[in-house]
């Protein structure tokens, strides 16, 4: 039997959350639906930020409401503070994601708090989460590198790590906000990272701003990790992290994946197609290297790790 690796998507969120192009709700409605018939069962669906700072994350109540619940679907909403958490429960939402920077200067800038004030924001969640609650994760940006305070000490991450798994959120990711990491360093910090973690599982979000993005998520697999995010078409990058671009694309991970004889569970026909779809919304074209180089026909795969 085969090994499977989950991808959550994060297309419908980070995707399009530094386009300047606004899709509206139905569109942003349509798009979930498609990657959900393509196969995905997690999903960033929306962001609870201040959409005077992020209007492209406008509307994550009525995309909620939207959205009946199903069996096997996880609907996933991004949280920064207190605030968030509480409109994310009002939503409905099946997770919380919550965002902890490894860096004072994005954190600043991203949430207008240093590390250990986003230390204690988590705490605070978490202190007043409710067993029948929505599950907590921890999602640790700029995990390898800051785009203003440039490189950021291991030793950092793995505090965080720390605290999350101490707090017992239900996993932590590492993310590579502005795609500065290589494989040698994901290793290394995954490593790290489980010791901290403990039994709680990690996820790894990579961006393709340096060509790195899959050479990470392979050295990620290898190093044990089962939970990758991507965005459909490659789309991607944020508003507070000067030239990041999009995350690595959910067909290119998908097909370097399968063609190594994991399992995914997604239909990569379907999901080249919406990456297409998406990116003409945008008025721009999917930047996932499948998109642009076509389909391959795939029948058994070329290894079986």
């Amino acid at each position: 039997m085969s090994r499977r690796i989950e991808i959550v998507e994060v297309g419908p969120r980070d995707g399009l959350q530094n386009e300047k192009t606004l899709l509206e709700v139905g569109q942003k409605l349509e798009m979930i639906q498609r990657l959900e018939a393509a196969g995905a069962r997690r999903m960033e669906v929306v962001s609870f930020v201040n959409p005077k700072r992020v209007p492209q994350m406008a509307g994550a109540e009525e995309i909620m409401a939207a959205l009946p619940r199903k069996e096997g679907r996880s609907r996933i909403g991004l949280v920064l503070n207190l605030r968030g958490w509480e409109r994310c429960l009002d939503a409905g939402c099946d997770e919380a994601n919550l965002v902890v920077c490894a860096s004072d200067g994005f954190g600043i800038r991203n949430q207008g708090a240093s590390v250990d004030e986003q230390i204690i924001t988590m705490a605070n969640i978490m202190g007043v989460r409710r067993k029948e609650d929505p599950p907590v994760t921890v999602t640790v940006s700029v995990a390898f590198g800051c785009p203003f305070d440039g490189e950021v000490p291991e030793e950092r991450v793995v505090e965080i790590v720390k605290a999350a798994a101490d707090l017992r959120v239900a996993e932590i990711a590492l993310a590579d906000t502005i795609g500065v990491a290589d494989p040698w360093m994901v290793r290394r910090r995954v490593e790290l990272a489980k010791k901290a973690a403990g039994h709680v599982p990690l996820r790894l979000h990579f961006h393709d701003t340096r060509n790195t993005g899959l050479a990470n998520a392979y050295a990620g697999v290898e190093a044990g990790v089962d939970i990758l995010d991507a965005s459909v078409g490659g789309l991607g990058g944020c508003p507070f992290a000067p030239n990041a671009t999009g995350n690595i694309g959910t067909e290119d991970l998908v097909y370097m994946l399968e063609r190594g004889g994991f399992e995914t569970g997604y239909d990569l026909g379907k999901l080249i197609e919406i990456g297409n779809w998406a990116a003409g919304l945008l008025g721009k074209r999917a930047s996932s290297a499948l998109s642009q180089a076509g389909g391959f026909p795939m029948t058994v795969p070329v290894a079986v790790p």
